[in-house]
Order: structure tokens, then sequence, then C-alpha cells
């Protein structure tokens, strides 16, 4: 299906143009995750995008499905609860670095330990784009925002590995530029039974581009093609070559029992007990 059809199958009539700015990568992201869902078959009834605030937040009112913009980091308890109320819908959460890590990181750690079937696709632009360009947990160290004018001096998460550590049992990594990637990756999070995270690299050049001197936007785009690179071929790099790029590709899969079948097990079994 053409772009163009996507969009009037699964955007909102009368919500484009979108409210990103000029250059952002949110776009590229959001239009991976319609390509995603549409190469799934997902029936838009039954299925529901839930997301925080923030920029990538902003999401879920441009995309025509059951939709909810809840509170600050709250996205996944909020996701959490679609979930177990009515298990057979298919829940994505669309979240940002600083949404989902900082205010709502406690929330993030638990979605992935109960390894409950959420997709989440967290969009990485390494700031706080629409609050005024404050540093995230997400910030690489010795970069500058408007909280850390001399460059933050704090270690950042790699959010793929605290979420393979937390209990996620699918963990994908693709960019913007690598478009075709990201939305393989993101249509495989949602056919996985269990905690899907999928990070999503992109670029806000006019806050933490700008701040830190990476260029036009066609430049940030090219330093995600420069520094992506494939697992396998990752692996295969020096340990001082690897310091200097980032893996992409599905990172982490494994299987679990889910959450949401381990409660309906639990309450059968404390009925079964009530009934003698």
């Amino acid at each position: 299906m053409e772009m163009e059809q996507l969009i009037e199958k699964y955007v909102r009539p009368g919500r484009l143009p979108h409210m990103w700015c000029p250059g952002c990568g949110n776009g590229v992201v959001t239009g991976a995750i319609i390509k995603a869902i549409d190469k799934v078959g997902l029936n838009q009834d039954e299925t529901v995008v839930v997301s925080g605030i923030g920029c990538s937040s902003r999401a879920s009112g441009y995309l025509d499905f059951n939709t909810v913009h809840s509170a600050h980091g709250r996205a996944l308890p909020v996701a959490t609860g679609i979930k177990l109320s009515e298990p057979r819908l298919k829940v994505i959460v669309v979240t940002g670095d600083g949404d989902a890590t900082a205010i709502g990181g406690n929330h993030f750690i638990h979605a992935a330990r109960r390894n409950i079937d959420l997709t989440v696709v967290l969009y990485n632009n390494s700031i706080y784009g629409m609050t005024g360009g404050q540093y995230s947990p997400l910030t690489p160290a010795n970069h500058k925002a408007t909280t850390a004018p001399y460059g933050t001096i704090e270690r950042n998460f790699d959010i793929s590995e605290l979420a393979k550590a937390a209990g996620a049992t699918f963990v994908g990594r693709s960019t913007s530029f690598h478009t075709q990637l990201l939305v393989d990756i993101i249509a495989q999070g949602i056919r996985h039974e269990g905690f899907s995270l999928i990070e999503a690299v992109t670029a806000c050049p006019i806050s933490f581009g700008r701040q830190n001197k990476m260029g036009s936007p066609a430049d940030m785009m090219k330093w995600q093609r420069d520094h992506g690179v494939m697992l396998a071929a990752f692996d295969k790099l020096s340990a001082e070559q690897q310091q200097e790029k980032f893996p992409i590709g599905v990172l982490y899969q494994s299987q679990a029992p889910e959450y949401t079948k381990e409660y309906d097990k639990l309450i059968a079994a404390a009925q079964a007990k009530g009934a003698r």
C-alpha cells in the first residue's frame, strides 16, 4: 500500500500537517509504526495506542485507532490496565526517552519484568525536545542541554540493555535513517507475545542538534547512517571500534510466561478453590 493510502486509512482526518519541527525524525518513526501495523494486518478496532507526554507522545493523537494520551511517564501503567482488562486487544505504547526512562522509569522496569504483552516504541532523540531541551537519562555523557550547558557528566542508560536486564523478551533497535529495518522490527515486536521494546533512534535538530553542533537535519540522518551497524557486523568490531558505533537490528529475543495469561490461570485457580 502506498504511503498516501496508509495515511488515508490510519491517520485521523484533518489532523495533518503535524506539529513536529522541520527535520524532526518523529514523523518518520510514526510512519514506520503505521507501515508495521499494516504489515501485520492488525484490526484498527482491536488496537490501542497509548502515549505519555512529550514530542513523541503526540503521535497517538494522529493515529486512527483507540488511543489514550495519558499523563507524563504513565503510558505503561495505563497500557497495563487496558491489557489486563481486555487481553485480546493489541496494545502499542508510544513514548520518548524522557517520558519512559525518567519519570516513567520505574513503570518501564516493572512492565518489562512482568513480561506483559505490550509493544513499546521508544523514540530516542536524546533530549526533552518539547519542554525546553533538558537532558534526559538517554542523553549521551558530555553532551550539552539547557540543563547541562557545559555537558552532562552523568552516564546515560543503554535502554535496550536495561530492557533486557529488566526482563523484556524482545528488544530491537533501528533509526529514522534505517526506515525499512525499523518497520520490520516493529512488526516483529507486535507479533511477539510478551514485552517488546523497539528503540527508534531519531533526530531533534532544533534542540539536541543545535546545542551539540551536529549540523543540519540531513547531517544528523547521515550520523545515524554512519554509526548504526547491524548486530552481526557490530559483534565483529574491536572494542575500540564499538565505542564509536551502536548495534541495530533484533538485539535480543526469548520466551517467558506472558503476564495476562498467567493472571488468567491465577483467577481460574482461585475460582476452582472457592468452588470446593
